[in-house]
């Protein structure tokens, strides 16, 4: 395996790695039911990092953080690695899932509401016939019982699965994964709403808005009640401070 190597985007060291090195990553660990967890980082996650000292922590000791979002690409590219791909958690998902069921290899779901656990189950093992689906679990929104969270750890051990697939939403799913390395024994990816994607649940950009960037502009127009505040303010930080990192350099 390719040895790490991260570039840093504002605060956060992001992963330079290709779609093969990051299935492939995963799966070695998956394999040794190794407790790892992987952060997708986008604009969001990046600036919440800058501003969260606790979630910038958790996303710095994370076993992997992918270049999510066209932004994130394009710094890491702007910082010396010019062919780095975007790195996004639905898309990562539905590879992995692909490669696991030709390996007959068990994923946990954990996160998102029951019904659209339901209809996930139904559209993976539709696209992939031998997808090992092993459990899933939908926690409630409010904070866990210690014995609740003895429970579902003791759930998700028990099921065998090598990977953990977690939809929690963005900074709660990462503060999830990192509080229980050393105790689910297996990899822990954060994939934020491919959940509701991959279930039709909710509309993904068209392809060529997600070559062109614009993925968060549809997500925008789709939800623009309960996004227009977050983009706009975490857009124009993220501008802010990414242009001060290009002008001082890699460290500030």
């Amino acid at each position: 395996m390719p040895k790490r190597k991260t570039v840093t985007v504002l605060k956060v060291p992001i992963d330079v790695l290709t779609w093969e090195i990051a299935v492939s990553r995963i799966f070695t660990w998956a394999v040794q039911r190794e407790s790892r967890y992987v952060c997708i980082c986008n604009v969001h996650s990046c600036v919440t990092a800058e501003q969260d000292l606790e979630f910038g922590q958790v996303l710095a000791k994370a076993d992997i953080a992918t270049p999510d979002g066209a932004p994130i690409a394009w710094m890491v590219r702007k910082m010396g690695v010019p062919d780095q791909q975007r790195i996004n958690g639905p898309d990562l998902m539905w590879l992995y899932c692909e490669q696991a069921a030709a390996r007959r290899e068990s994923i946990y779901l954990y996160g998102g509401l029951p019904e659209t656990l339901s209809i996930l189950q139904l559209r993976l093992k539709e696209a992939f016939p031998g997808l090992r689906i092993a459990g899933t679990w939908s926690p409630p929104f409010r904070a866990l019982t210690e014995e609740e969270d003895e429970a579902d750890v003791s759930r998700i051990n028990a099921s065998g699965a090598g990977t953990v697939w977690v939809s929690l939403g963005c900074p709660k799913q990462e503060k999830w994964m990192a509080s229980h390395r050393g105790r689910i024994q297996a990899v822990m990816i954060g994939v934020g709403a491919a959940f509701d994607y991959h279930a039709g649940v909710v509309n993904r950009a068209p392809r060529w808005m997600q070559d062109a960037g614009l993925e968060w502009l549809h997500r925008l127009l789709s939800e623009p009640r309960r996004l227009w505040r977050r983009y706009f303010m975490t857009n124009t930080l993220f501008i802010v401070l990414a242009a001060r990192q290009l002008f001082l350099g890699r460290h500030y």
